[in-house]
């Protein structure tokens, strides 16, 4: 694809008139063929950066033939990636594949062979030992969050997926840290280094860190107090482990806080929920372990809260790193026990102090969001959803929110008070030609697998 023809998608279907420093500098400094290490903080930009210069050298002649892999450490990552990649490439068909999804909708999609498959290691390698993708004649190879993809154990399937890649030209690692080493089995030989770790602006500058004291070890009362207190906003409140997740959720959740809830043994549909509910203001709070702290499109958080102290520097930075995105200011609240001594990493503005008496309101959420069960796979499109609700509800075209369609159902953000009737009418009239089911989503769970920490 022509550079000219990518940038005037990216304009009309993402709605990006320019370019940041970071993809005008990866567009500048990475010919067709070149390889590379790009290092960039989370949220960045880099998802589009790497994405144009990938789709500069697709071919047009082989629009049948798998062109290009990416490779991402967790099934959301790929989720994002791949809606960011669609759009500009209308010629291309792209397909994921990753964990929790339905292998048989995978399978039928790679009966068509795509352009560019974007996935995470293990369900990749499990279609190339199937049979069902052919990567031998892969050209580019991109490794997205590649440190991350090694602090999760990834890298035998890494190294078993490149060797059946012997004729790669290009391969582009992102990295949201400094790589001591590159393994031997990515084979890296000649490479451009671009670094925007240092260069980039630091939302530090834009981050107030404040310590809240606790006077009970167990900090529950403590964080109530402080989410009554603090001005309004998206919040996330980080925690160490899966079990004081829950724990946390389930006390917000009993206090009339409305709250989401995030961690890696929930299933696959409600992770993704979790996500697009925080983002459509269904609530707005979310609890979560580290595992929420990058590769996710989460956007404007306003305050970021360590119930638990962070185990590395590495993880208070990404936490931390969730707020003051690009031009925005966020404030950090650092919850401690007097028996708690804070890390050398971690430099303290001011001291919050708790309010001895604190009036208990209630938290709740603006929007509601309307669960439909049917979605890509059942050719519902956003198009469809939005003419449904306004011809068969009270609520108006520019009432409806975010709408996310995921393979077999759909997520709509719609006013809380209008919620409740519109789903009463909704269920009267057909979408398509067929009743479905539609009702209100909630930030309930399950758990696919035993719990550990993340």
């Amino acid at each position: 694809m022509k550079e000219q023809e990518i940038l005037s998608l990216i304009n009309g279907r993402l709605g990006i008139s320019d370019l940041n420093d970071l993809q005008k500098s990866v567009l500048k400094n990475l010919k067709i063929s070149s390889s590379a290490i790009i290092y960039s903080p989370t949220g960045s930009g880099k998802t589009l950066a790497f994405s144009v210069t990938l789709l500069k050298a697709l071919k047009y002649f082989d629009t049948e033939k798998l062109q290009a892999v990416i490779i991402a450490p967790s099934r959301e990552l790929v989720i994002q990636i791949s809606e960011v990649i669609r759009p500009i490439a209308p010629d291309y068909k792209v397909t994921s594949l990753y964990g929790g999804h339905n292998v048989a909708d995978e399978k039928n999609s790679l009966q068509n062979v795509p352009s560019i498959i974007v996935g995470t290691p293990g369900r990749l390698l499990d279609h190339a030992n199937r049979g069902n993708i052919d990567l031998t004649n892969v050209r580019q190879l991109i490794l997205d969050e590649f440190d991350k993809c090694l602090e999760l154990g990834f890298e035998e399937e890494m190294r078993k997926l490149l060797k059946k890649m012997p004729n790669l030209s290009r391969k582009i690692l992102t990295s949201a840290t400094i790589l001591n080493e590159i393994p031997e089995f990515v084979n890296l030989r000649e490479y451009v280094t671009l670094d925007f770790l240092e260069s980039a602006e630091n939302p530090s500058e834009r981050t107030t860190v404040w310590q809240v004291k606790s006077e009970e070890k167990d900090k529950l009362a403590a964080l109530r107090t402080l989410l009554y207190s603090i001005p309004q906003g998206k919040t996330i409140i980080f925690a160490n482990y899966r079990d004081a997740v829950s724990r946390i959720y389930q006390n917000l959740k009993d206090n009339q806080i409305s709250a989401g809830i995030y961690h890696g043994a929930l299933e696959q549909m409600d992770r993704e929920k979790a996500i697009a509910m925080f983002n459509n203001e269904s609530y707005p709070i979310l609890v979560s372990t580290d595992l929420g702290s990058r590769g996710l499109d989460i956007k404007e958080v306003k305050n970021i809260i360590h119930y638990h102290l962070p185990i590395s520097q590495e993880s208070y930075t990404h936490r931390n790193g969730r707020t003051a995105r690009v031009d925005k200011t966020g404030d950090v609240y650092i919850l401690t026990h007097q028996d708690e001594q804070l890390p050398d990493f971690v430099t303290i503005d001011d001291t919050f102090n708790l309010p001895e008496k604190c009036e208990q309101k209630s938290i709740v959420n603006r929007n509601n969001t309307l669960y439909f069960k049917a979605g890509k796979k059942e050719k519902i499109s956003k198009a469809d959803i939005v003419g449904f609700i306004a011809n068969n509800s009270q609520i108006a075209p520019n009432e409806i929110g975010v709408i996310n369609v995921y393979d077999h159902y759909s997520l709509v953000a719609v006013p809380k008070q209008k919620a409740k009737t519109a789903v009463s009418q909704l269920l009267k009239a057909k979408i398509k030609g067929k009743k479905i089911r539609i009702e209100i989503a909630s930030a309930e769970v399950r758990i696919s697998r035993p719990n550990n920490k993340k």
